[in-house]
């Protein structure tokens, strides 16, 4: 006791506290919302074309559905998918909760394969090992912002024919071997949470290249209803004809969502950019610290930093993760950890699931320690947070 007195005792290292992510909000987006709101459509208007457009272009995917949220838009590609009542989808236990639930809207039940120890990301030779007549998809995670392995992914995909849904939620902007994350899966989703790379306060999309997930799409997240004379059942009855031809969910995106995000989406490069060179910055302060393991990029992979994650090495500290966490946040740095097991949580347990199904992903969880990073801090901020981490770690390592 008497030497956490001593860490806490001082002066912190900030005067005021540093989150760990934050929205970026400049006039132009506020003069695009505000347009909007002047405007005769505050939903399903041309904004929101205009912005699965951008997506599109950005990505260079042939075409984008924007939905609610990246909640809502994984829930649709489970729709477009396939996905049913008994099916089984492999998807990582290091992501968040509706990577996993989107299976169990369906009525499917996910199925977590663990991850590589080096990248956090899922791992290929767990996805194999768990294939069944039951599997139905792999929703793959681009952990912090690095992509999966694709390669490997899809052709266990392709020699199984299923589809596979991305969850690129922490990916805009990422680049694998090459090519865009957006147009590498069947399916991909997007999040644009305020902590994401770009926002629309909530709300998500999905991109793919095949027209029949487009359309599915489209109708699931408007009440499973379409307006379109080419896929009619039956006559129209006249020009307000429409008809449901599903049981859709009312997962629009509004036009003022929309608006923001096409702005935001102005800044997209330059926000990468500052997430890189901030994530850098931490990369060499702690390379040589030996109590700390800083993330591992794959080969060919390019990150879009989401997230800046590093590992305590607790066999060489005299205090805990808790420990570590709390004298940050004490030193007004604001942590966080990404992310608990998803099979951890008591939902999950009253399901079956138990501890133990993987073993890395657990491991990680135990040691992980999120770091701030947003295009909104500055330098001066980034050597804050590398000062507390510092004398933090150099504390309880004795």
């Amino acid at each position: 006791m008497a030497k956490k007195l001593a860490l806490h005792g001082g002066k912190p290292v900030r005067d005021s506290y540093l989150p760990y992510g934050k929205q970026f909000i400049d006039e132009d987006d506020i003069r695009n919302v505000v347009n909007v709101l002047k405007s005769d459509f505050l939903t399903t208007g041309p904004e929101i074309d205009k912005f699965e457009q951008k997506i599109s272009d950005y990505v260079g995917a042939n075409y984008s559905v924007a939905f609610s949220s990246g909640t809502a838009a994984l829930h649709g590609a489970c729709f477009a998918a396939g996905i049913k009542k008994n099916d089984e989808v492999i998807t990582s236990p290091m992501t968040f909760l509706a990577s996993a639930n989107c299976a169990l809207y369906m009525d499917a039940m996910p199925v977590f394969a663990d991850i590589d120890p080096n990248t956090y990301n899922i791992s290929p030779s767990s996805i194999q090992s768990l294939i069944t007549e039951k599997t139905k998809a792999i929703i793959p995670i681009d952990f912090t912002g690095q992509p999966a392995a694709y390669d490997d992914i899809l052709s266990i995909a392709k020699g199984h024919n299923i589809p596979v849904i991305e969850d690129a939620a922490h990916a805009l902007g990422a680049r694998y071997k090459g090519r865009d994350v957006g147009a590498l899966s069947d399916m991909t989703m997007f999040s644009f949470h305020p902590v994401k790379h770009v926002t629309t306060g909530e709300g998500g999309i999905i991109t793919t290249n095949r027209k029949d997930y487009y359309e599915k799409l489209l109708q699931f997240r408007s009440h499973g209803v379409t307006r379109h004379a080419e896929q009619f059942t039956e006559a129209s009855h006249g020009p307000w004809y429409y008809e449901m031809q599903s049981l859709g969910y009312n997962y629009r995106m509004t036009d003022i969502q929309a608006a923001l995000g096409h702005s935001q989406l102005n800044k997209l490069d330059q926000f990468i950019a500052k997430r890189k060179k901030y994530a850098e910055m931490y990369t060499k302060a702690f390379q040589d610290v030996n109590e700390l393991i800083s993330p591992k990029l794959r080969a060919g992979c390019e990150s879009s930093w989401h997230l800046y994650i590093l590992r305590l090495k607790l066999e060489r500290l005299m205090g805990s993760r808790r420990e570590v966490f709390e004298a940050l946040l004490k030193e007004n740095i604001g942590v966080n950890v990404h992310y608990i097991p998803v099979y951890w949580q008591p939902y999950y347990r009253r399901l079956g699931y138990e501890r133990g199904l993987c073993p890395a992903a657990e491991d990680l969880y135990e040691t992980m320690i999120t770091l701030p990073l947003f295009p909104s801090m500055t330098k001066s901020d980034v050597k804050d947070v590398i000062k507390a981490v510092k004398k933090v770690i150099s504390y309880y390592a004795g």
